[in-house]
C-alpha cells in the first residue's frame, strides 16, 4: 500500500470481500489495528472511492454508509440462495458442535490443571509410604510390648473406681449432714463457719464426683 494510495485499495478490497454496509468509523475500527490506518485517511479514502464510483454511498441523517458496488456481482437465483441458506445452516450446526466440544475440552483442561502432576504424585506417594512405614513400626512395637493390661486387671480397676466413688459420695453426704446440723444453731453464715473451722470443700478445688 503506497502513501499515495492512502489505503483506498485496501478499503475497496475489504468492502468488496465483506459486501455489506459500513460506516467510515466501522472500517476504521476493523482495519486500524492490523493495518495502522488513521481515521482521517479512512474517511478521505472512502469519500474518494465513492466519488470515483468504485463504492456506493448512502446518507442516513448525519451518518454516511458505504458498501460495495453491486454491479460487479452476478445475479443470484432462488436455488443459489437456498443452497447458501443450507450451507449456512450446516456451518452453524458444525459451529455449535465445535463450540460444545471446546467447552468440554476446556473443562477437562481445567480439571487436569488442578490435578497433581506426575512428579507431585510421585513425591506424595513417597511421603505416604514413609508415613505408613512409621505407623507399621509403631503398631509392631505396641504388639510386642509386654506391659499390656489384661482384661482382669482392667475389670479390677473399674470395680475399685466404683468403690472409691461410692465411698466419696457417702462421706460427702455424712459431712454435709453434720455441717447442716451444726449450722442450725450457728449464728453466722455457712461460709464463715467453714473458714472458722478450716474446712476445705470439693467446690474449693473444683473437684467433681465422677458418675458411676
Amino acid at each position: 500500500m503506497s502513501k499515495k494510495d492512502n489505503g483506498a485499495s485496501l478499503i475497496l478490497s475489504y468492502l468488496n470481500e465483506k459486501n455489506r454496509p459500513y460506516s467510515a468509523q466501522d472500517v476504521f475500527c476493523n482495519l486500524q489495528k492490523q493495518h495502522g490506518l488513521g481515521k482521517t485517511a479512512v474517511v478521505k479514502a472512502m469519500e474518494l472511492l465513492a466519488v470515483e464510483g468504485k463504492i456506493k454511498e448512502k446518507t442516513y441523517g448525519k451518518q454516511k454508509i458505504y458498501f460495495a458496488s453491486q454491479d460487479q456481482f452476478k445475479d443470484v437465483n432462488e436455488s443459489d440462495l437456498k443452497a447458501m441458506d443450507d450451507q449456512i445452516s450446516e456451518v452453524s450446526a458444525e459451529l455449535q458442535t465445535l463450540t460444545q466440544s471446546c467447552k468440554q475440552l476446556d473443562a477437562e483442561l481445567k480439571e487436569l490443571n488442578s490435578s497433581l502432576t506426575t512428579e507431585e504424585m510421585a513425591a506424595e506417594t513417597k511421603e505416604l509410604k514413609a508415613e505408613n512405614s512409621g505407623y507399621k513400626a509403631r503398631l509392631e512395637k505396641i504388639k510386642s510390648a509386654t506391659n499390656h493390661v489384661t482384661p482382669e486387671e482392667k475389670e479390677k480397676v473399674y470395680k475399685d473406681r466404683d468403690v472409691y466413688v461410692k465411698e466419696w459420695k457417702k462421706r460427702k453426704r455424712l459431712a454435709s449432714d453434720m455441717m447442716n446440723a451444726i449450722l442450725e444453731g450457728y449464728p453466722k453464715s455457712k461460709k464463715e463457719f467453714l473458714e472458722e473451722v478450716g474446712v476445705e470443700t470439693d467446690e474449693d478445688y473444683k473437684a467433681v464426683i465422677p458418675s458411676t
